[in-house]
């Protein structure tokens, strides 16, 4: 955990990160006109995780700093891939987190005519030709880092010939796999990229915006950086897997753009988190496979999964600021994102009573038609919450684990002739308890101190105790998804074997009987949190019904960031 505190520190010591700081010269320098105009641009075949977030965080956070746009453009250039489905979870996720790109939304299949035409310009210009290699042959041509690649047999067609290829393989006159449109650069160059690069290939899928209409579609080297030239974009901001591609970036760039004007890619560290497997084919295997519940899996750490496990814009937002932006790849721990999340929820999440494993504690000195109205907090960090009312009867559900026959010498909670208070009502002291054929303890006896109430003189008598409650004959019964880290270990990616073996078989536990105070549960709303008091921070599921209330636990009340923060 120390190298992630000290790259807080250095993110936070001079006010701007280091891609900041590169906006802000070129900003000052007057390049491409003073203007600034980021992008964020998903593949739309799968769910955004928390990684994207890192990412379009940077994106449009850095267009508002300052004063600058952010365009969404979907690199829609694999239709055998992409769906619909993935467009709309996408814009909903980025919404999510706050941010907008307004009127700029882009995809990459709006360029497929201008990059067509570029193509057929670097055809006629010598400067790519038709490949009818196999892809086996194309990699084994390409030579290593320390040993120069051999020239394609079709390099030197002529350009004739390769116009009409190219034309027919458009046509659809040719099948998948057939031949590839390469640029011809260099295959000697220290740079593998730079190996006569493949620019087009055969996809036959009709395009879920573009139908039938091509029949070859640009690879990303080739497209990205040239949409990024259409669409006016200054800065693209990508992480560390695409140093080596800049060069090749640029080098198409170059092909369109002049000194006025002329796209930059700055790259940053991905994230990677502890527990945690960010490879979208480990996750969707997880979801095919049905080792998770889908791609909102309250333990997947794609956005609608943090999002249903009760995580908020804000805590996320502040993880990301916390981890910074570095040129060096970091493994970071999941504490400080369960941290950030707590200390959102500590501030925000109304109080309530719930009960997990409930026993029923009967006051025998209680009379049994009364109830009485205790106030408690919503939120003892902002008293203006105010407050609410809980009943409170002759017979009760506590913690089973509140209750000990025989407790240590350290057991503060209740026990046989020991006092303890309840929570916002009285003191009480154990008598007995009653227990069923199997041992199992059934019902605790215990009377109540009526001049111990919340409020009154005799409630300052010291106990060392407390324990929250609900009224049994106002309980309602609730269904309680308790969720941990899905792996075993900290670093699932660096393991040999296969991954799904250590997978966490604890990771989710459910408690059916659990019961809630009826405050709550007449407010029940999907997506609000809560702190259940001494317990957590949960979060109301979808699932949930009028009848059956389903809570998904967020994260417990414990903070290991915190004290190791303060070591």
């Amino acid at each position: 955990m120390e190298e992630i505190i000290k790259e807080e520190e250095a993110v936070a010591e001079g006010g701007l990160n280091f891609i900041e700081q590169e906006i802000k010269a070129d900003l000052e320098a007057g390049k491409n006109g003073g203007r600034l105009n980021t992008r964020f641009p998903p593949e739309p075949n799968g769910y955004l995780h928390i990684g994207h977030a890192k990412a379009f965080i940077m994106d449009f956070g850095s267009a508002e700093k300052f004063g600058g746009t952010c365009n969404l453009r979907f690199d829609d250039t694999n239709p055998q891939k992409e769906d619909t489905e993935y467009v709309e979870a996408i814009k909903e996720d980025i919404h999510w987190l706050g941010y907008d790109w307004e009127d700029r939304l882009y995809y990459a299949s709006d360029y497929f005519p201008q990059l067509y035409d570029l193509a057929v310009r670097l055809i006629k210009e010598g400067k790519a030709y038709v490949d009818e290699q196999t892809s086996e042959q194309i990699a084994a041509q390409k030579g290593t880092p320390t040993t120069p690649g051999t020239n394609s047999p079709y390099r030197d067609r002529p350009v004739e010939e390769n116009l009409s290829l190219f034309e027919k393989m458009n046509a659809g006159e040719f099948d998948e796999g057939a031949m590839v449109l390469r640029a011809k650069i260099d295959m000697a160059s220290d740079n593998m990229h730079f190996r006569d690069p493949i620019m087009y290939r055969i996809i036959k899928t009709p395009h879920w915006r573009t139908g039938d209409k091509w029949k070859v579609y640009p690879m990303y080297d080739f497209a990205h950086g040239q949409s990024d030239y259409f669409e006016g974009v200054t800065h693209s901001i990508c992480t560390l897997e695409f140093v080596p591609h800049r060069p090749l970036y640029e080098y198409f760039v170059k092909e369109l753009a002049d000194d006025s004007y002329c796209p930059r890619q700055i790259e940053f560290n991905r994230l990677n988190l502890t527990y945690t497997v960010m490879s979208k084919r480990k996750l969707l295997q997880l979801v095919k496979e049905g080792l998770v519940s889908g791609w909102d899996d309250p333990r997947m750490p794609t956005l609608r999964g943090l999002r249903r496990r009760g995580y908020t814009p804000s805590s996320i937002k502040d993880f990301v600021k916390r981890i910074g932006y570095t040129k060096y790849e970091a493994l970071n721990h999941i504490e400080l994102l369960e941290h950030s999340v707590r200390e959102d929820l500590n501030k925000t999440a109304t109080r309530v009573s719930v009960i997990q494993n409930p026993v029923k504690l009967v006051l025998t000195n209680y009379l049994e038609d009364k109830t009485e109205y205790m106030a408690m907090d919503n939120n003892p960090e902002n008293p203006a919450e105010g407050t609410h009312e809980m009943p409170f009867s002759r017979e009760l559900w506590i913690e089973r684990e509140d209750f000990m026959e025989n407790p240590p010498k350290k057991f503060f909670r209740l026990s046989p002739d020991k006092e303890v208070r309840l929570k916002g009502a009285y003191i009480i002291k154990c008598t007995g308890i009653k227990k069923n054929d199997e041992g199992e303890i059934e019902e605790i006896y215990a009377t109540y101190d009526p001049d111990t109430r919340s409020g009154l003189p005799g409630s300052d008598r010291k106990v060392k105790g407390t324990l929250h409650w609900v009224s049994v004959p106002t309980a309602t019964t609730a269904e309680i998804r308790d969720y941990d880290r899905l792996f075993t270990v900290e670093n699932p990616s660096a393991e040999e074997g296969d991954f799904r073996d250590l997978l966490n078989p604890d990771s989710l536990k459910i408690r059916s009987n659990a019961k809630i105070e009826p405050w709550l549960a007449e407010r029940i709303k999907a997506g609000d949190n809560y702190q259940f008091q001494r317990l957590g921070y949960y979060v109301v599921d979808k699932d949930s019904t009028p009848g059956h209330p389903v809570f998904n636990k967020t994260i417990g009340l414990k903070d290991s960031w915190a004290k190791e923060m303060k070591k």
